[in-house]
Order: structure tokens, then sequence, then C-alpha cells
């Protein structure tokens, strides 16, 4: 074994994507759907390389190597790995004050992002950090997402009526972009609603029909019969055609040091999307998948696209919803996608170069536009308006200040939503229920008993530093206000799991001072760890070794017991 090698590096980076699952069947519909999602799908990436800045045969580069890359080591059997939206967006954002798009020393440093980002996820699969994907809600998500559709919409809205809209800032474009209606295109405008409509249209209703590849036969074939580009129509120009070179990005040290944090945004994105769309449809196929094998194909495919020359890839939930749409059962479907893209690269480039430019933003204007979740959003306020409002502020972010701001935003948002859940849990008083004679929770307010003598009260939370004084306040109004003397109260502990130093020296100052004033104290429900966490803390010499229950029902009955007898000595004396 080399130095250094251990079992743990070898498992780390053991396959465990297509070539452990060679045997698998659906080989001719993962062929079929493989063409399928070529066709509809090319198109696309053209796209992303122009919201990214880089030049358009870039975008065919990161459905060639990255695709089998993560096909060879990933875990999912559905998940697209190429070119999207959301990451082009980013380096598109980060990079715009360091280069002038699509010049050398743009690519080169497009490039070194995408080794950063193979770095960190490499980095990120050792470590087995999958788990961080758990970090950005599901409805941040919804909103980041939203709010990068509607930043996409924007930039593309500019070639799509043929104005001028130099600005980096979504708000400063759109500002240009309405200031340049009077010059607007109309020629351009007219083939850019007609392609967003066709698109739209043939979503709804037929919905496996290549329509992004019909649109672009067809505006191809426009062009060269009207002369679109000699009537002030931009088009594309001309592709390279051929095989990537294999490159390697010459950036100085301080200049991959200003590209970290551009690096930083994409891996979060990364992790956090592709785990949600590879989770959604896995469960969708009543499959399981490894997110930390996937961040090892993930971290593979970005090398794979910064040797070649393009641009961070990242896994697509439009591009992956393509593929099961068109019947792909296996990353097979993937590997004809990147062998259909070699056979472009060698022999159809040159058509290409007649493409007009607002056809191929129109396209991409139709997908950003689908990011935006209007149901999930609906569904969201519906259902939790609070969540709600985070999610816009979240869109609003990455629309208003930058997607990078937006990432960390939303990842801001979704730790303090639960820090704040944590810091203000809900807490009831168990009352009986005169219909039923159920116990029934009720939020705590003053003078609630659940018997005489008794209250039966749930904290619903772990008890930590900020919180604990929460749980104290709560345990003096209901001993203070009391009708009746409150000779004991019982802690339901069902959702107590965790007890830290700050929490452990409130809690047992609390019970002195409550036992003090003749309240005794019981723990209901308590679990082995909260009880490991009392014994730690020394709890259990204040509060007595007979105070805890595993279960409610016999706390309740030590508890009646205490306020008889409490009874039958005050009535004795």
């Amino acid at each position: 074994m080399a130095a250094g090698t251990g079992p743990g590096l070898k498992a780390a980076l053991a396959p465990t994507g297509l070539l452990a699952r060679l045997r698998a069947g659906g080989g001719w519909s993962d062929a079929l759907a493989g063409l399928t999602l070529a066709s509809m799908n090319i198109p696309q990436v053209l796209g992303y390389a122009a919201i990214a800045g880089m030049p358009a045969v870039t975008g065919l580069y990161t459905v060639l190597l990255p695709l089998v890359a993560f096909a060879v080591l990933g875990s999912s059997r559905h998940l697209v790995v190429a070119a999207d939206s959301a990451t082009a967006a980013i380096i598109a954002s980060g990079l715009a004050g360091m280069a002038a798009a699509g010049s050398p020393r743009y690519v080169a440093l497009v490039g070194a992002v995408a080794w950063l980002a193979a770095a960190f996820l490499l980095g990120a699969r050792l470590f087995r950090l999958g788990f961080l994907a758990d970090f950005f809600s599901r409805t941040v998500l919804v909103g980041f997402l939203a709010g990068v559709g509607v930043q996409v919409c924007i930039a593309m809205s500019r070639d799509m009526l043929g104005v001028a809209a130099p600005a980096h800032n979504p708000l400063a474009q759109l500002a240009q972009v309405a200031r340049g209606l009077p010059a607007a295109s109309g020629l351009c405008a007219g083939l850019s609603l007609l392609v967003v409509a066709l698109i739209l249209a043939a979503g709804r209703l037929v919905p496996r029909a290549p329509m992004a590849l019909v649109a672009v036969v067809g505006a191809i074939a426009a062009s060269r019969v009207f002369d679109l580009a000699g009537h002030g129509v931009a088009v594309i120009g001309p592709i390279a055609g051929g095989l990537p070179s294999l490159v390697l990005p010459d950036v100085t040290w301080n200049q991959m040091l200003a590209l970290l944090p551009v690096a930083g945004s994409c891996v979060v994105v990364i992790i956090a999307q592709s785990a949600a769309t590879s989770r959604a449809f896995a469960l969708r196929c009543h499959e399981s998948v490894d997110e930390n094998a996937d961040i090892l194909g993930l971290s593979a495919a970005n090398a794979a696209a910064a040797l070649t020359g393009a641009f961070v890839v990242n896994g697509s939930p439009t591009q992956t919803a393509m593929a099961l749409r068109a019947g792909a059962r296996s990353q097979r479907a993937q590997l004809v996608f990147a062998l259909v893209t070699l056979v472009v690269l060698l022999v159809l480039t040159g058509p290409l170069r007649d493409l007009p430019r607002c056809v191929l933003s129109a396209i991409v204007f139709s997908v950003a536009a689908g990011m935006i979740d209007w149901r999930g959003l609906l569904a969201i306020r519906r259902e939790s308006p609070g969540e709600f409002r985070l999610a816009v502020v979240t869109g609003a972010a990455v629309v208003g200040v930058g997607v990078e701001q937006g990432i960390f935003l939303a990842i801001a948002l979704s730790l303090f939503r639960h820090v704040r859940h944590s810091y203000r849990p809900h807490s009831m008083v168990l009352l009986v229920d005169d219909a039923t004679g159920m116990l029934e929770p009720v939020p705590v307010g003053p003078g609630m008993q659940t018997e005489a003598g008794l209250v039966i009260y749930r904290f619903g939370a772990d008890l930590f530093y900020a919180n604990c004084s929460r749980f104290a306040d709560d345990a003096r109004l209901l001993v203070n206000s009391a009708p009746t003397p409150l000779r004991c109260l019982i802690v339901d502990a069902s959702a107590i799991t965790d007890l830290d130093f700050s929490a452990a020296g409130t809690l047992r100052d609390l019970l002195a001072e409550l036992r003090g004033r003749g309240v005794h104290v019981l723990f209901g429900r308590v679990s082995p760890y909260l009880r490991a966490d009392m014994d730690r803390h020394r709890i259990t010499a204040v509060a007595g070794a007979d105070s805890y229950f595993t279960a409610l029902h016999p706390a309740i009955r030590a508890g009646r017991a205490i306020v008889r007898a409490e009874g039958a000595a005050r009535s004795t004396i």
C-alpha cells in the first residue's frame, strides 16, 4: 500500500456509479432516451454558455467528458450533470469585473473556477460532507431558483429584443432594456415571441417533443433563406468544431485567491441542487442514492470540464426531468447524449453559426421561466406564510444583490429559521378535554392547571443556552399564577433530547427554587440521551433519582400521589 493511502481513502474514491451497475437492464430505452435528451438539451447548453459569458462551443463541451465522468463515478441513475443556469449565472456575476466576457483571460478564469470547484468537491467527498445539502431548506431553494430564473430572464431579454444592456446587475439591465425599447428590433422580438410560445405550448401538449431542437433547426433555415443577419438579426457566428483541447488555466496566485468566493458559491449550489434533484427523482423511482458518491462524481465532472476548457457543471433539475420523461433508466442515456454531442462537434457545428442569438436567448428564457415554481410558491404561502416570506426575500436578494449573496443569504435564512424555532419553541400545558377525557395541549398562559395542585408542562425543543430562560419563565408563571397552590410540576420531556452546560445551570437553580417553595418537579418521557445529560450535569442530584420516568402516565400517577400526600399532610395539621 502506498504511503498515506488507507482503506478510508480507497473507499471514498471507489466507483459506485455506472461501473457498479453495468448489468442493469433498459439498454434500448436508455439509447432512445439519450437521443431525445440530446435533441432537447444541445440548444440549451449553447444558451447556458451565453449566460456564463463563454464561447458557445464550450456549452457543448459540458455535455461531453463531464457527462461520462459522472456516469462512471456517481450513484444517481438519473441525474444529468451538465451546464446549468444557476452556476452559469454565478460565474457571470462573479467574474464581471475581472475580465471581458468571452476573452481569453475570461476563459482562463472560468477554467480556474472549475478546477477549484472540483477540488472543493473532492474535499467534501473525502470528509463525507454530503449532509451539508440538508442546510439548504426546500423553501429557500424554491426562492433561490425563482430568483435565478428571474435574473436569467432579464439577462436574455436584451438579445430577445435586440437592444444593448451592458450592465451586470439585473435591475440595471432591466432599466437599460426598458430605456432601449423604442429602438428594439421588431424582427428579433417577433422571432423570440414565436419561439417562447412554441416551447411553452409544446411543454403542455407534447412534453416529449424536442421543440427546442425544432426551433433551432427552423431558425437556422430561416436565417439562411431570408438572410436574417443582413436584416440586423445578430447570429452566433462561427463555432469551433472538433474535439476540445486539453488545457490548464494560466492564472496568477492572486487571481486564484480572488476566485475562491466564486468557486465556493458554485460548490454550495452544486451540492444543494444536485442532492435535492437526485433525492427527488430517486424517491419518485423508488431507488436509493448516495450523496457522497454523487459528490465524487460531480468533482470528476468539474475536473473534466476544466480540462476541456468548459465551465462549471452541475446536476440540472430541468435536464434530469427531461431524461426521465424520455424514458431514461440509467446513466447509459447520458452516455448516449455525450456520444451525440461528439458527433455534433465533429460534423455539425457549421450550421450552428447561422443560429440567431434572439432564438437561442428565447430558448434559455423559456427554461429560466420554468425555474420559477409558481405552484410551489403558492403551496408554501398557503401552508407557511413565514417560510413564504423567506423564499421571497431569498429570490429578491438573488435578483437585486447577486447570485452569490443570494446563496449565502438562503443558507443563513434556513439556519436562522431553525434557530428561531429552537429559541422560541412551542410550550404547552396539557389540559383534560371535558368531552373526551384526554389530555390536550394548550399554549402556556397564566392560571392554567391540569388538575388542582398539578400541572403537566411540555417544552417543544432541546434545552440550550438561548432558550433555557424561556423554560424557567414558563415554570415560574405556572407556579405563581396557579389558582390553587401548585404541589407538582410534571415536565413532558418528549421533545427534549439534549441539555447543554448553560441550560443545566439554569435548570438546577430552578429546581432548587421550586423545591424551596414546596413544589416537586417530575420528568416524564425522558429518553436515555436526556437522562445521560442530566446525570452528567448533576440534575439528578437536585431533582432526586426517583423523579424520572420513561413514560408520561407513571409520572402523572406519581404526581397525583404527591398532591394527595401534601393535601393529607395539610389536613392533619
